[in-house]
């Protein structure tokens, strides 16, 4: 049934219909705009259009409908109707005669679809927000599990400086709060109302729009009706919010990838998050996370689709709009899913420590200590940093590590290297010698890791 048939002689071509309708995927909104339309027949019974009876009859046929939403029993496939609305307002017609006529009154679909899918991704917010939560759970988890563990840190993929794994996760927990603190942003914003502002112009009815607003959870109701009905910004923050976090997932995984591979040798990941090959038996390959990192593409590519219909729209509602729901709902779908193998990846891995600190040992990590132990002699560090730099070309030719080398040849580079020198370049030393706030000693750490836990337990009471 078309919400807008008696202007048409002719119908509607199967290739146009193709194209137009969006019952396909816009169904994933049936509860949202059916909680709607309970609200919105309340409003009408309040201005006087509905009457008491009336109300009644369409609240309770909507509340059925609604439990068959829920229960996955509306048969969208063979409706044959347009968009969730005019799905919606057929059954009614069904069930009810003229009474399911009248709900439409005052109504278009522009207010009806801005606030279904606000109250959609609302919904998913919340849901997303705990999934965050539980991978930030996990993370915490396996930097306990292996809490004293050193690693090597990198830049440029070059070692660097030892760190603890433990330093690593916490990295990414900050990562994924600032994911969370975006989708709280991003609620405040999203939690304006947009119905009982018609097509573009409001309506002509007396409806309490700070009642519809109330009643459906909302803050408030917006504020302009030509804004209202042809705002997207929420859309795109989510899109925006996703692509950060699965960017952030996508690092995680391209860690985890090399820090798994026979070459690093750091980790093992458990056989649930894994695949073998057709071909070699020997293989163990960490498709769960190339997948996560592969999947970054489309979710990108959902926010730059909604971006570019979007910058060309005058006001007000443009049917490119209906494009926005598509990448949406698989950007979060793909979001989910993605933050869910996350948890698992990390609660299957096993740290080789061993390997790990093998790895810090190497590369010369401890050369910048070598630079601030000259400092403390009253080395100048750009003199110093030279020094250390002498000291590893001298290790090079002599094949092992600076702190074996023998004193009389570090002396010969520098005279105020003393036998003192040894303990500065020991792993641990440097690595607790960083006892800062946000640096990788096990004292900051602890505390870090503490400072976490509590944070979680706070909100989640």
């Amino acid at each position: 049934m078309a919400l807008w048939g008696g202007r048409f002689a002719g119908n509607a071509s199967s290739m146009f219909k193709q194209v137009n309708d969006s019952l396909p995927f816009d169904n994933v909104l049936a509860e949202q705009d059916l909680t709607g339309s309970i609200v919105w027949s309340k409003a009408l019974n309040n201005a006087g259009v509905l009457t008491d009876d009336e109300q009644q009859q369409l609240q309770a046929a909507l509340e059925e409908l609604r439990d068959q939403a829920r229960d996955g029993e509306l048969d969208f496939a063979a409706s044959g109707e347009e968009d969730i609305h005019s799905f919606v307002e057929a059954a009614l017609i069904d069930k009810l005669g003229d009474v399911g006529r009248k709900l439409h009154t005052g109504r278009s679909r522009n207010d009806q679809v801005a606030t279904d899918f606000r109250l959609w991704v609302r919904e998913h917010v919340r849901s997303l927000r705990s999934d965050l939560t539980a991978l930030l759970r996990a993370l915490l988890s396996v930097a306990t599990r292996h809490q004293q563990a050193i690693i090597p840190g990198y830049t440029h993929l070059q070692r660097a400086q030892p760190i603890l794994f433990a330093h690593w996760c916490l990295a990414y927990v900050e990562m994924f709060k600032r994911d969370i603190s975006r989708l709280d942003d991003l609620s405040k914003r999203l939690n304006q109302c947009p119905l009982g502002c018609g097509a573009l112009a409001g309506t002509t009815y007396p409806v309490d729009r700070h009642d519809i607003a109330e009643s459906l959870g909302f803050a408030g109701p917006t504020l302009n009706s030509l804004d209202a009905v042809s705002d997207r910004d929420f859309v795109l923050e989510l899109l925006f919010t996703s692509s950060t976090s699965m960017m952030h997932l996508s690092r995680m995984a391209e860690d985890l990838i090399f820090y798994n591979s026979g070459e690093a040798g750091f980790l093992q990941l458990g056989d649930e998050v894994t695949s073998g090959s057709s071909l070699m038996p020997q293989k163990k390959n960490p498709d769960a996370l190339e997948l996560m990192r592969g999947k970054c593409g489309r979710v990108f590519g959902a926010l730059q689709a909604l971006l570019v219909t979007m910058k060309g729209l005058p006001l007000a509602y443009n049917k490119d709009m209906q494009e926005d729901k598509e990448g949406a709902i698989d950007a979060v779908a793909q979001w989910h899913t993605c933050l869910c193998i996350a948890a698992e990846v990390l609660d299957s891995l096993k740290l080789n420590e061993a390997r790990c600190r093998q790895a810090a040992s190497q590369g010369f990590a401890n050369a910048t200590e070598l630079a601030d132990y000259l400092v403390s002699k009253g080395v100048p560090f750009r003199t110093g940093h030279d020094i250390a730099g002498q000291a590893v070309v001298k290790a090079l030719e002599h094949g092992c590590a600076i702190e074996d080398l023998a004193l009389s040849t570090l002396q010969s580079i520098c005279e105020h290297i003393d036998e003192d020198v040894y303990e500065v370049l020991q792993l641990e030393y440097g690595l607790n010698k960083r006892n800062i706030l946000g640096g990788t000693s096990s004292e900051t750490v602890t505390q870090a890791l503490y400072r976490e836990y509590e944070t979680l337990d706070q909100q989640e009471k």
